[in-house]
This record gives structure tokens, sequence and C-alpha cells, in this order.
């Protein structure tokens, strides 16, 4: 949603908008998520090896936490209160958005 582009999540903005930085800057930071993140955001979190991922929740989605511990990163589920709800208030309010966000048709959800 955010600017119109198919793969633009919050991780890979706040990456983009990180800048261009030398491998060992990334190396050396935190990225921090309201939600788990999906395999594409996991995936560039892997390609700039960032070591730890600290998530907000994870009861609404989980795809690739397995994924990112098994190739050595520290994945903290803080389980925030506010996280669920802002979570739960999205998928009710827009869940033609939300089904869009993390690649899955509505119908799909209703299974």
């Amino acid at each position: 949603m955010q600017r119109g582009s198919a793969i633009l999540h919050g991780e890979t903005d706040a990456i983009e908008r990180a800048g261009r930085r030398s491998a060992s800057v990334y190396r050396r930071r935190v990225l921090y998520t309201t939600l788990s993140p999906c395999i594409m955001c996991a995936g560039t979190a892997l390609l700039y090896e960032i070591p730890r991922i600290v998530v907000g929740e994870n009861r609404s989605f989980e795809m690739s936490e397995a994924l990112l511990r098994d190739r050595g990163g520290q994945v903290d589920v803080v389980d925030d209160a506010e996280c669920v709800a802002l979570t739960e208030r999205m998928i009710a309010e827009r869940p033609e958005i939300w089904s869009e966000d993390i690649g899955m048709e509505a119908a799909e959800l209703e299974r």
C-alpha cells in the first residue's frame, strides 16, 4: 500500500529509507517490525545480514521466523498488546488490503 508498491512493506521500506550503506552497517542493526516478517522481508533481512529482528506480534501472521532462525538470526517476539490490537483493527476494517499485503486472496483467508 505504501507508495502504491506491491513489494514495499514496513521492513523493506525501513531498509530503503536507511539509504545505501555498507554491509557492515546492517550487520550491527536491529530491525523492528509490527508483524512477523513475510518471506520477502525475511529475505531482505537475510540478504543484508541483519542479525536481530524484534516482532511486535505474530498471532495474525507468521511465515518466516523459522527461516530467519535457521539462518542464524535472532527473532524476538514481544507479543505487544498495542500491535495485536492495531493488526486486528486493520484486518477487520480493511480485509482486502490485509489479504493483498500478505499475498493472499480474501477467499483463501476464509478457509
